[in-house]
């Protein structure tokens, strides 16, 4: 920790800009708020395309695009080893107190974790997703977070229903786990200046088109709602395999003037889009919390999602109406929204998420959660190897075999390139003169 308490922070994981989305939007103005705050945060992600090495973003926000190209639906291919010695460089060369990593499916923060730990750093761990219990997928990513959380300093999950998920999932005592939610942007997301026309009535889906999305639930409930109200119009943002099934429903249905397919829509763009609705769609089958619904509601509409995972907890009952992952509850829902839409009030919707979410809160919340994990007391290899012999008979002994070689290995690191031998990064602080310009 750096003088007057304050934190210089490494945020990892393999979702960050230019990709977008709930990990990439949750870290970036988590780390703009933190950076306000005066902590010292730096942003460890895998290159995009072109996009590597060392870039910087508003606000002083340093962000290394390491050499690693993404594998698989954006993350690196596991490589255990490969990533520690870059990785120590990072934590060496910018004096890094906390290391955070983000999302249980991204490998580059398992590793990132796995190393830090190894060398003695603080860790937290921010869950953004819910996993069964059941299929192969899910047993397998169990119990690679189980490996990872079992000598994490702290956790964080998003919501109730994701704290019990991953509680359970990865066998991690309760009191070390914190709910603190996503927030939203309510400069960025604002209502329209003028209220919208009620004679047309227009809902807004904008969503990765895949299945745990409910992309297959619209393919059935769009049509319906089309009979039942002919005053209703459909506007569909967002890209993914399920696309060509909802152009098939519109083709067979005669709806290409119903239903607009706008295709991926930039997260600068999103607001434009919303301020043209009355009313935001969520069919998602499985949602820690959705942030698209909070900034739907700060744009001033009326939400209808399904009632899965955290979602119950985003939004006061007024604010949305929930349906089950069903397509004949969930028409009945939209209907009853169409209905209470005379009572909704966009700018007064606005003002109060300002006062329900904010991403300075999150931040400050965050930085009690850094502060307990900073005091937790450091251990050595051995007493640390018992918590991952716990992890099953077979699982155990083998995780401890994988941080014993991880041990190993930067021990050799040691003795090859000695820490004094790291060049150390200045720091050079960005924001006072931001502040002045604003000012």
């Amino acid at each position: 920790m750096s003088q007057q308490g304050k934190h210089r922070i490494l945020m990892v994981s393999d979702f960050f800009y230019p990709n977008f989305g709930g990990v990439e939007n949750h870290i970036y103005y988590l780390s703009q708020c933190l950076i306000k705050l005066g902590h010292k945060v730096v942003v460890m992600t895998h290159a995009y395309k072109n996009r590597s090495g060392v870039r910087y973003m508003t606000g002083g926000l340093k962000v290394y695009y390491v050499p690693w190209k993404p594998f698989l639906m954006q993350n690196t291919l596991p490589t255990f080893y490969a990533t520690l010695p870059i990785i120590r460089t990072i934590l060496i060369r910018e004096r890094i107190s906390i290391v955070h990593g983000h999302q249980a499916f991204s490998t580059l923060c398992h590793e990132a974790l796995m190393h830090a730990r190894t060398m003695g750093y603080k860790v937290v761990f921010t869950d953004h997703s819910l996993y069964g219990f059941a299929d192969i997928g899910s047993i397998h990513m169990n119990k690679v977070l189980q490996f990872t959380l079992a000598d994490v300093s702290q956790a964080i999950c998003v919501s109730h229903t994701s704290k019990e998920n991953t509680v359970l999932r990865s066998g991690l005592p309760p009191e070390r786990v914190f709910v603190i939610p996503n927030a939203v942007d309510t400069a960025m997301f604002k209502p329209a200046p003028k209220r919208l026309s009620s004679d047309e009535i227009v809902i807004v889906v904008i969503s990765r088109l895949v299945y745990r999305k409910g992309a297959d639930l619209l393919v059935e409930v769009i049509p319906e709602v089309c009979s039942l109200h002919p005053n209703v119009r459909f506007i569909i943002g967002g890209d993914g395999p399920k696309r060509v099934r909802l152009e098939e429903m519109r083709e067979k249905h005669s709806l290409q003037d119903r239903v607009d397919m706008l295709g991926a829509v930039p997260h600068a763009k999103v607001q434009s889009v919303l301020v043209t609705g009355h009313i935001f769609l969520n069919s998602s089958l499985t949602e820690a919390f959705c942030i698209a619904i909070l900034e739907a509601a700060s744009c001033g509409l009326l939400t209808v999602s399904t009632r899965v995972g955290g979602v119950p907890e985003v939004l006061p009952d007024d604010m949305i109406v929930l349906a089950e992952p069903d397509p004949t509850d969930m028409v009945m829902a939209i209907t009853k929204a169409i209905e209470l839409l005379p009572q909704i009030d966009p700018q007064d919707m606005h003002n109060r998420m300002k006062k329900l979410y904010s991403w300075h809160d999150v931040a400050k919340r965050t930085e009690i959660v850094y502060d307990r994990a900073f005091k937790c007391s450091n251990q050595n290899l051995l007493e640390r190897l018992p918590r991952y012999l716990s992890c099953g008979a077979w699982a155990g002994k083998l995780f401890c075999i994988v941080m014993i070689i991880d041990f190993l290995f930067w021990s050799f690191l040691q003795l090859w390139q000695p820490d004094q031998d790291i060049e150390v990064v200045p720091d050079i602080d960005l924001t006072s003169s931001q502040t002045g310009e604003e000012m």
